[in-house]
């Protein structure tokens, strides 16, 4: 079992547009909506890959059934904590050359008793799990080490997905794997990363800090890991792109059901680039289909970087 705490539970919609044009009004060619957010991406696509899987996070009356039916189809065992406030909206605005603008709503502050439950929950979620995936913003109230304190106190290792403030105390416990994207690793070391290298250095210095498993991701570059002995590069290329916001949780997912499995990190690199590869072809945020990334784990490259 998989335990995932994606607390700051979003819904997802995803807008169509002839053209962005700021400043005046516009009428969409398109619209949908899904239940999102960081973890809920990655509970399903862990279940998508066959692995159970259980969520931990935020729900309102309004879409209550909509979630839990959601999740119920796909494999998802989902904890649900009701609050009265809505839930977040992120928006994804996107062009016909596939250039998106996302708009992320800051979301609703829980009570004091609803963060209590949350907490409570995922540590008892834990205690029937192999590994803990802490993934995505946390709502208003939480403090900035909450994934740190959890990751103290959970027996199975924990994956962490953060920026910011939350990130930089994740890295501080010595978190098992730490996932940060380019502007995420640049903020936490002051560098710039313009390169698998550079990557590999920031990741290496994570590592110094305590992570047993560092990762930095970089879009259509791949991603950097660096598993104590060596920083390894994984890429893939695909033809065409519908939908990439959420390739990044979906990668998660993939490394997370690769290292239940015990593979070694470039495995775990591997399927995680497949994971987030499949997620682009789609049209819906955050989810992927087995077959799509079975088909594109034999077009991964995964390379050794030397230094």
């Amino acid at each position: 079992m998989i335990t995932v705490a994606g607390f700051n539970t979003a819904i997802d919609r995803l807008v169509s547009l002839d053209a962005l044009a700021p400043g005046h009004v516009q009428r969409a060619r398109a619209a949908s909506a899904y239940p999102g957010g960081k973890g809920l991406h990655v509970a399903q696509t862990v279940a998508a890959l066959g692995e159970r899987v259980q969520l931990v996070g935020l729900t309102d009356p309004l879409h209550r059934n909509l979630i839990g039916r959601r999740l119920a189809e796909r494999g998802v065992l989902f904890h649900g904590v009701e609050i009265g406030q809505a839930l977040r909206q992120c928006i994804a605005l996107r062009e016909p050359d596939g250039r998106i603008t996302e708009i992320l709503d800051p979301g609703p502050e829980p009570e004091v008793a609803a963060r209590e439950r949350l907490l409570d929950g995922l540590l008892r979620c834990a205690e029937e799990s192999a590994l803990v995936v802490l993934a995505g913003s946390l709502p208003r109230g939480f403090g900035t080490d909450t994934y740190a304190s959890l990751a103290r106190q959970v027996v199975p290792p924990s994956l962490v997905d953060a920026s910011g403030e939350v990130l930089r105390q994740a890295i501080a416990a010595g978190v098992h794997l730490v996932k940060a994207n380019r502007d995420e690793a640049a903020e936490w070391s002051g560098r710039r990363i313009d390169s698998a290298g550079e990557a590999a250095a920031v990741a290496r210095a994570m590592h110094e800090r305590g992570v047993a498993r560092p990762v930095v991701t970089l879009g259509v570059q791949g991603a950097v890991g660096f598993d104590g002995a060596t920083a390894w590069h994984v890429a893939v290329a695909t033809t065409h792109s519908r939908n990439a916001v959420g390739s990044g949780d979906c990668f998660m997912a993939g490394m997370a059901v690769a290292l239940r499995h015990g593979e070694p990190l470039e495995e775990a690199l591997r399927l995680g680039a497949a994971c987030g590869a499949a997620n682009a072809l789609g049209e819906e945020t955050g989810y992927v289909r087995r077959e799509d990334v079975d088909a594109l784990l034999s077009q991964v490259v995964v390379r050794r970087l030397d230094g």
